[in-house]
């Protein structure tokens, strides 16, 4: 099977992810997982969830590059492009990853402020005097 690619969206973060069979490395712009996300385990675990559920961690190589949002959210849009990817590379990981909740896309975004307002909803301190 030839290069499967997809996009992994989260908050202002965009992924780009090119998935191929091979022997699981993955590099995300340019560096390792390791490498890039540093010592936060909790989000190595995250991008890694898609791969582990459909037992392809050592199956296929992932290439990613992200852009906007903070590492927290690009995180995520990894996960989200991953899952796209690997449903692309084999329809049948869809009944797997679906019931988990990869395939959704989370659409949660930070609110506008509004006019008047401190923040989206926070009012001013009220004054009686």
């Amino acid at each position: 099977m030839a290069t499967v690619y997809a996009t992994g969206k989260r908050k202002r973060a965009i992924a780009k992810v090119w998935l191929t069979p091979g022997n699981g490395e993955m590099t995300i712009n340019g560096m390792s997982l390791d490498q890039w996300l540093g010592g936060h385990e909790t989000l190595k675990m995250k991008v890694r969830l898609p791969l582990e559920a459909t037992k392809q961690l050592e199956a296929v190589n992932i290439k990613a590059t992200t852009l906007g949002g903070g590492y927290s959210a690009q995180a995520d849009a990894v996960k989200h492009g991953i899952s796209k990817a690997l449903v692309a590379y084999e329809p049948s990981f869809r009944a797997i990853l679906k019931p988990m909740g990869l395939m959704t896309r989370d659409s949660r975004v930070v609110e506008r402020k509004k006019p008047g307002r401190r923040k989206a909803r926070r009012s001013p301190q009220f004054s009686k005097r």
